[in-house]
């Protein structure tokens, strides 16, 4: 019989350090590249990985983000193990929101002892990276381990910013380390040390017995205090070497091991840089490992005379004459006016850039209609009068009114699909 799987994925996340994109949205539910959110890498993860039970547990403003379920993420109906389901905070044992990453399991205990299945993955909806998870289940089989945490190889310097793992040869953890002034490198590479990625395989019964403790303790976070618990009671915990994951159809220009927190705005602007140009670091086209998103039913972009270079363009988006795009990501029903220019911008969905416009670093959010003439991204003293900057000289235009939609890219005053 092969083995029975469910999946978590911790979805609640506020995403504080990614305002304005997260004033309406959660962090997983934030758009990347030029149709995906970010919650789509993970879930893809999953179930090009074949597994297939899915919860997605929410918390913080998470209607965009079940919309975009709801609409993208509906599995056959006649295959009733196969789904993602999402699931907000019931209070089916309390009257709390989920308090940490360890109490949202366990405020959900009932679909664990509904399905009883081998194995529980806990993973988080945070990052873009690419991971076949059956290679880490294979792992922590092999090992009869209790539980394996995913660990990222970091250089020792940047560790200090992490939550280290100090293991053994053969993956075997001896202690966590958080943010430690001296990290504890791997074993075979002094120059590097683990970072936990906050993704994790728990045996079942295992994981039971240790959320009914956390329980009892008052305790809440899988990080703090549920796997130091079980690593002094004498548990077999592992960490298993994400640089070790290999996923077919990876091209040689690519990072082989790609994986990003995009939990900044800085962070999140300069993952898109990832995936541009003729040999991206990670080229999202990749038919042996698809990263799925929504079924968008509307036509494709048009270009009517216009410079484009070094660019991605969603669908049903419109480039008029003369407009100069570099470096952009151009998201779907999107309306870019004559004369236009852009560099290095980012602008989601159902926007339109007035005519004779020039903007440059700029993030502009859903529903935005920008003033013909509009000039952002050349004096930041001025733009900061108006608009949120980033450390990084970032410049991030906060989305419109939800009942704005850019006119004209497809014909309809509505556009296709909210997804």
């Amino acid at each position: 019989m092969p083995d029975r799987i469910i999946a978590f994925v911790m979805a609640g996340g506020q995403g504080s350090r990614l305002q304005p994109l997260t004033s309406a949205r959660s962090k997983p539910s934030v758009p990347f590249g030029s149709r995906y959110r970010i919650v789509d890498f993970v879930l893809s993860n999953l179930i090009n990985s074949q597994i297939r039970t899915i919860y997605l547990l929410v918390q913080y403003k998470s209607q965009s983000l079940i919309e975009h379920v709801r609409k993208a993420w509906t599995i056959s109906p006649l295959l009733q193990d196969q789904f993602v389901s999402v699931v907000p905070p019931q209070m089916r044992i309390g009257e709390s929101w989920f308090q940490g990453t360890a109490d949202a399991v366990h405020q959900n205990i009932n679909l664990i002892e509904e399905q009883f299945p081998d194995y529980v993955v806990v993973f988080g909806a945070d990052h873009i990276y690419r991971m076949d998870i059956s290679q880490m289940l294979r792992f922590h089989k092999e090992r009869e381990a209790d539980v394996s945490i995913a660990a990222l190889p970091v250089p020792i310097d940047e560790a200090r910013g992490f939550g280290v793992i100090a293991a053994e040869p053969d993956g075997r953890i001896e202690a966590f380390q958080e943010k430690p002034a001296h990290p504890s490198p791997m074993p075979d590479r002094p120059d590097r040390a683990y970072a936990s990625m906050g993704n994790y395989i728990f045996s079942t019964r295992v994981l039971l017995d240790a959320l009914h403790d956390a329980k009892q303790a008052g305790e809440t976070d899988f990080g703090q205090h549920v796997l130091p618990r079980l690593l002094e009671g004498g548990k077999r915990l592992f960490a298993y070497d994400f640089a070790t994951n290999v996923i077919p159809g990876i091209k040689p220009h690519e990072e082989p091991v790609y994986w990003r927190d995009v939990g900044s705005i800085d962070a999140y602007f300069n993952a898109h840089k990832d995936v541009l140009g003729a040999e991206p670091v990670f080229d999202a086209f990749n038919p042996e490992w698809p990263i799925y998103s929504s079924s968008y039913q509307g036509p494709v972009a048009r270009v009517l005379g216009s410079r484009i270079e070094n660019s991605l363009l969603g669908a049903a988006a419109v480039i008029h004459e003369n407009a100069t795009l570099k470096d952009c990501i151009i998201r779907r029903e999107t309306v870019i006016e004559p004369d236009v220019e852009l560099d290095e911008c980012i602008v989601m969905d159902y926007v339109r850039i007035g005519r004779g416009s020039r903007l440059r670093r700029c993030i502009i959010d859903r529903h935005n209609n920008i003033e013909p003439g509009t000039v952002i991204g050349y004096d930041s003293i001025a733009d900061s009068r108006l608009y949120p900057i980033s450390p990084g000289g970032v410049t991030v235009i906060p989305a419109g009114p939800p009942n704005y939609y850019a006119r004209g890219s497809v014909g309809t005053s509505r556009g296709y699909s909210e997804a």
